[in-house]
């Protein structure tokens, strides 16, 4: 079995040219990409093309980072009307095996999702509520967690029963997002952990708790959103992993209700101990992929990349990976 990736994939490269080269990895082959500075071994990014059951089991049990104690799985339960969030047939296996709670956290006014009752009911429709217990982790308040090394930030507004849960699965399902460009481990760890008025907060670049979604200055927000990150990390060191889902690989995020349709095909799934690598490797594969015309380009128009360059800076992951082929 064969699958086509960027050369320069594997060492995580920001060349558009060098990305449009590809080469045959073989199944179970394993590529080496470039160190990172100081000699370090780069982060480990595990790749599967099969998404199914089966293929994320694969990809969580490569990490060997075994899920224990009261585990969350952060995921997106999709605005009513989006047929692309994560299916529940795909993940069921997973989350039940390691006795997970799905979490989440409301969005700001205008969505379905911004009041915690409805929001269950909308966890229950897209079936995730059938396979495991649903926590809106901000339905009562949020609390707050000090960002260190932040540039806009000091601290982020999180569900305040984020810390009722030992170990955190962050589930995210890869695609474009309207405003970050794309979403994916680190716009899961930021948006998605943030309470309602943490998601305001984010996008004012910690000017507003209640601003809703607008951002005056964009570089400043996606920065935010790299900071915001890594005050999940910090909580959870050594408890946490990251997987990413690269299908239904539309420009929008699962947040609209009636997103673009996906111009370009399913990619695989892929997981990692480090965000923002496995968010770089996500990156790479749409830059490599022929028909990924439509979704670099909504990367590119919002700078989407910044987030990994600030995520990188302040300490949060690299964006040198090695990329390993199950």
């Amino acid at each position: 079995m064969y699958v086509l990736l960027a050369a320069l994939v594997l060492a995580g490269c920001n060349s558009r040219k060098a990305l449009a080269q590809t080469v045959p990895v073989q199944a179970g082959a394993e590529q080496q990409g470039e160190s990172v500075p100081g000699g370090e071994t780069p982060p480990t990014v595990y790749f599967t093309a099969d998404i199914n059951p089966a293929g994320l089991m694969a990809v969580y049990e490569a990490l060997g980072l075994t899920a224990n104690g009261k585990v969350a799985v952060k995921i997106h339960t999709g605005e009513p009307g989006n047929p692309h969030f994560l299916s529940s047939v795909l993940i069921k296996d997973l989350v039940q095996k390691v006795n997970g709670t799905f979490v989440e956290c409301n969005t700001v006014s205008g969505s379905r999702r911004s009041n915690a009752a409805i929001h269950y009911q909308v966890a229950k429709d897209h079936g995730f509520a059938g396979i495991a217990p649903v926590v809106i982790m901000d339905e009562k308040t949020d609390i707050s967690l000090p960002v260190t090394g932040g540039k806009h930030l000091k601290e982020n507004f999180v569900g305040a029963r984020f810390s009722e849960f030992d170990f955190h699965i962050v589930l995210s399902h890869f695609k474009g997002h309207p405003m970050g460009g794309f979403g994916g481990a680190l716009k899961n760890m930021s948006i998605g952990y943030a309470s309602s008025a943490g998601k305001s907060w984010i996008h004012s670049a910690g000017n507003s708790k209640s601003s809703g979604w607008r951002s005056n200055d964009q570089n400043a927000f996606l920065e935010s959103m790299a900071e915001a990150a890594k005050t999940i990390a910090d909580s959870n060191k050594g408890r946490i992993l990251y997987i990413s889902v690269m299908n239904h690989l539309s420009v929008d995020c699962d947040c609209l209700s009636r997103p673009a349709p996906p111009t370009m095909a399913d990619i695989g799934i892929l997981a990692s101990l480090d965000p923002v690598a496995l968010d770089k490797a996500c990156v790479d594969l749409v830059f490599a992929a022929p028909d990924g015309k439509d979704l670099i380009q909504r990367i590119e128009s919002r700078n989407g990349l910044l987030t990994l360059e600030h995520a990188e800076k302040i300490g949060l992951g690299s964006r040198n990976y090695r990329l390993v082929k199950l």
